[in-house]
């Protein structure tokens, strides 16, 4: 677990900037963004109502035809500028629900390409008609993605499989948006003048430009695929090889339950659940120098047992030994020596705070500490949506207690993808209401200390890495 400032791209994102017309003009995007969204929903709305003639008339005068219509969409609700309202919609449990509930829209119910289009993309990529390249296709998309969408189908082969289709156009849309993210970041120097923004937007820009990249996803998921092999409850499918391509992804098909179901299961799942969650993302970090920066509901499926398949691994980011040894060095003196001139030297060195800011040792770790709350304390501890919540609200309000440690705060390009995810995450948990001991099994994973088994969890684990990965601990993941 690191610290770090909170949640920046999504006031970037919404908040106002300076210099009038553009700015407007990317406010304007945004909501148009949560509009469309909302114009969705109630099309679905209405169709639940219908009968299966009226339906497929819905459906139809939803769909996007033609590359011009997918290219517009993205440019209001699917660009990077939105990718930033979908993570709005389950970090801060501040927001109103209508205003949640219309941004996680964009993530999981995006309009469909038509039929036809998801056809020409896979046409470009192979060549061939997708009922040409597979045994059987199926044209209705069975999920959304963040940049395209998810079709079912069999291959030739006779292995049921998944196939993620890009929205023709999204190149552009993404780009457009990243063209301004710039402009709109430096508009944060207002509120946060430490902030350098153009560290930010490089390391975003790069991350979002390999999402786009299917073939970048595709080798991510191989290396975390073969890692985690015959994990007891880590699962990720496996990609094929022959049917995907830069724009066209495609995998094992998966089985198993949506966030909305897991809410319904018992507290005992759900927390299950949550450690598993927490392994895959912190164990990834420090285990294999691999963090998958993607933290959405979306991006799982639930099992008994806390078994949960991972499917989107287009923003990994991977760190040096170096960068690991930075992250392990701030907990170590927050956590366990509860060294406060240690943690604020490391802080200041590491460039999250500038030297000399008139604050005590103590104003940065009540600052920064809250993030380490829940592994500093021993014995089971519940994240809750106010402690998620907690963690972006103190950085934003300038007007509260820590106003001179925000203003004067940084956030250097290797924290922003761990940022990113960790907010992510604690909102996932605490949605959860996932209840553990955190201390321990963050020992366990944290390099530093390589604590022992701490639940029954941990012990299949352990029997698995012993077979599997003998001596893999502190191996690095590589594409």
């Amino acid at each position: 677990m690191v610290v770090l400032k909170s949640g920046r791209p999504q006031r970037g994102s919404t908040g106002p900037v300076q210099n009038g017309r553009r700015s407007a003009r990317n406010f304007r995007l945004a909501l148009l963004g949560a509009k469309t969204g909302g114009s969705y929903a109630r099309h679905r709305a209405r169709r639940v109502f219908a009968d299966a003639g009226k339906r497929r008339e819905l459906d139809l005068a939803f769909e996007m035809q033609t590359t011009q219509q997918v290219t517009e969409a993205l440019g209001q609700m699917k660009g990077a500028l939105m990718k930033v309202g979908q993570m709005a919609s389950y970090i801060d449990q501040g927001l109103p629900e209508h205003v949640r509930g219309a941004l996680a829209d964009l993530q999981q119910n995006a309009p469909p390409m038509s039929a036809e289009l998801a056809a020409q993309v896979i046409r470009e990529e192979f060549g061939k008609h997708p009922d040409d390249l597979f045994e059987t296709w199926d044209p209705t998309p069975i999920a959304s993605a963040s940049i395209g969408q998810v079709h079912r189908a069999l291959t030739r082969e006779g292995q049921a499989v998944a196939v993620k289709v890009q929205y023709p156009g999204v190149a552009e849309a993404v780009g457009s948006d990243l063209n301004n993210a710039g402009f709109i970041f430096a508009g944060l120097g207002v509120l946060f003048p430490g902030l350098d923004h153009k560290a930010l937007v490089a390391e975003l820009r790069e991350r979002v430009v390999e999402e786009l990249d299917y073939e970048i996803e595709a080798a991510n998921q191989r290396a975390f695929a073969g890692y985690y092999e015959g994990h007891p409850t880590i699962h990720i499918p496996n990609v094929i090889d022959g049917y995907s391509s830069r724009r066209v992804l495609t995998t094992e098909l998966s089985d198993g339950v949506r966030w909305d179901e897991l809410l319904t299961w018992s507290q005992e799942e759900k927390d299950l659940a949550a450690e598993t969650l927490y392994r895959f993302a912190f164990g990834g970090l420090y285990r294999l120098a691999a963090f998958n920066g993607d933290p959405h509901p979306g991006n799982y499926l639930f099992h008994p047992g806390g078994r949960v398949t991972f499917l989107d691994f287009g923003l990994v980011k991977y760190f040096t030994a170096e960068e690991l040894d930075e992250f392990g060095e701030m907990i170590q003196h927050m956590v366990i020596d509860h060294d406060a001139a240690a943690f604020r030297a490391t802080v200041e060195r590491l460039g999250l705070l500038p030297a000399g800011l008139e604050v005590t040792d103590a104003d940065v770790i009540d600052y920064l500490g809250h993030f380490y709350e829940f592994v500093a304390v021993e014995g089971d501890f519940t994240i809750t949506p106010e402690y998620a919540s907690e963690t972006v609200r103190r950085f934003f309000d300038t007007s509260g207690p820590y106003a001179i440690m925000q203003k004067a705060a940084n956030l250097p390009g290797s924290f922003v993808i761990i940022q990113r995810i960790s907010l992510g995450l604690y909102a996932i948990l605490g949605e959860l209401h996932a209840t553990g001991d955190w201390r321990k099994i963050a020992e366990e994973l944290w390099p530093f200390v390589d604590g022992p088994p701490s639940t029954p969890m941990a012990h299949r684990i352990e029997e698995w890495r012993r077979d599997r990965h003998p001596d893999a601990k502190g191996a690095m993941l590589s594409r």
